[in-house]
């Protein structure tokens, strides 16, 4: 096997540490058993390459949540005490 562009050594650096050490593995066989192995382990680093970005855009999608609701909650606290307040206010009146 070539250097295939999904098991470059530039591009496994983000692939956990098992997954590069099959990769340098499969890489040191003779050609006859890359050619074998190679379409199998494109869709290995390519579903986990999926699966890493996957997990990313949902932590990001978790994190801006958890910023959403911090702001709702304040939002919710301010108009609570101007509704406190008016309240005191047509009391008073």
């Amino acid at each position: 096997m070539s250097e295939h562009p999904n098991t470059a050594n530039s591009e496994t650096a983000e692939l956990p540490k098992e997954l590069r050490e099959l990769v340098e593995a499969i890489q040191h066989l003779p050609t006859e058993y890359q050619a074998a192995i190679d379409s199998a382990l494109t869709r290995v680093v390519d579903g986990t390459r999926r699966r890493r970005h996957i997990l990313t855009l949902v932590q990001d999608a978790l994190s801006q949540l958890r910023l959403d609701m911090k702001y709702l909650i304040f939002d919710l606290e301010a108009t609570r005490r101007e509704r406190d307040d008016y309240r005191r206010q047509l009391e008073q009146t």
